[in-house]
């Protein structure tokens, strides 16, 4: 995938070469043991000695503090619970459907870039509403809508807030009542549908499951979008290797040992919070753990590798020449450990 202008080189991500495991002081006050390296990131990833599942917690986790009817999701779920609900949403995300979908992610991204020129914030303007606009059509949540649950999302990434996590229950709560009055040809209707009938998803699975598809749809997409362009402006690099570098996501989400284990030499004892650190992986080798491993491997992969290529080919397309309209240095990151991405990115657009 081609480059932009260079006009300054893009600075260096921070150094991973930590030994590992490691003994850290979370934002919160809470320990978690940091694990790094490819191989026993890797390894971490698909042990099934380490839970999701929050009620395995015995080191003072806390986290997002979600009401239970919205932390019946996949990401707080071990099997078999884990598998029966992936079950029911992972036919929505394979490649062959999410294939059928490049033409309206394609005619999306034109349509946002037509009439852009001059110097441009590439979140506000590109890498945020894209997947926003596709998550939504997946879903069938209007684009609007979703503006407000971003509100939410960037409050619990940055600190958490206790009235986002009510706006964001209330905001599920009434759209899966919108559905179930008024059904569609949409996902949401089609998990209304499996929780009404004979598959077996209670209502706070139902919530659950649309609350996480919704956020993680977009979220970690429109970093991956945004980081990927800054990524360019350095020189010419491909998908993978994009999603190597460019990956939003410094951490997997928190693991449980459900017993005593031993990692890399070190004994972690039951129950402590262990984060398996994706960015020193992806450092430390050519492929890339950015969408995990396991049976916990991302649904969304798919649809995130097509909407980061339709992205980055359509705007080089546009403009070939576009460049960093402020020194690198001087860019604003999100100040969250959970996420690596920019609040803005002004770029120079010319045709």
């Amino acid at each position: 995938m081609g480059g932009f202008h260079r006009s300054e080189r893009v600075p260096p991500r921070r150094e991973t070469n930590e030994a590992t495991p490691v003994k850290i002081t979370l934002p919160d006050g809470t320990t978690a043991w940091r694990i790094t390296g490819h191989d026993d990131v890797r390894q971490g990833l698909a042990d099934p000695r380490l839970s999701l599942n929050r009620a395995n917690s015995t080191g003072g986790y806390s986290g997002f503090a979600l009401p239970p009817a919205l932390d019946r999701n996949l990401l707080n779920l071990d099997p078999p619970d884990h598998t029966r609900l992936r079950k029911l949403v992972a036919g929505a995300f394979t490649a062959r459907r999410v294939a059928r979908m490049r033409d309206s992610i394609q005619a999306t991204a034109d349509r946002l870039l037509d009439g852009l020129s001059g110097t441009v914030d590439l979140m506000a303007a590109y890498a945020t509403p894209l997947p926003i606009i596709t998550i939504g059509d997946l879903l069938g949540v209007p684009a609007e809508r979703i503006d407000d649950f971003r509100g939410w999302t960037d409050a619990l990434m940055t600190g958490g807030s206790r009235d986002a996590v009510v706006s964001m229950y209330a905001f599920m709560a009434d759209l899966i009542a919108t559905k179930r009055a008024d059904p569609a040809d949409d996902l949401i209707s089609a998990m209304i549908e499996a929780r009404d009938g004979e598959d077996e998803l209670t209502e706070d699975e139902l919530l659950s499951l649309a609350f996480l598809i919704l956020w993680a749809g977009y979220e970690n997409t429109v970093h991956l979008i945004g980081n990927s362009v800054l990524r360019l402006f350095d020189g010419p690099a491909d998908t993978e290797e994009l999603l190597r570098v460019a990956n939003p996501v410094p951490f997997a989400i928190r693991r449980f040992p459900l017993e005593d284990v031993e990692i890399a030499g070190e004994a972690i004892p039951k129950g402590q919070t262990v984060l398996l650190d994706i960015q020193s992986a992806n450092d430390a080798s050519t492929r890339h753990l950015s969408f995990g491993a396991g049976v916990h491997y991302c649904l969304g992969a798919p649809l995130a590798k097509l909407e980061l290529e339709i992205a980055l080919a359509t705007l080089s397309g546009r403009y070939p020449d576009a460049a960093l309209a402020v020194p690198a240095g001087e860019l604003k990151w999100r100040d969250s450990f959970r996420s690596r991405g920019l609040l803005e990115l002004p770029v120079a657009l010319t045709r």
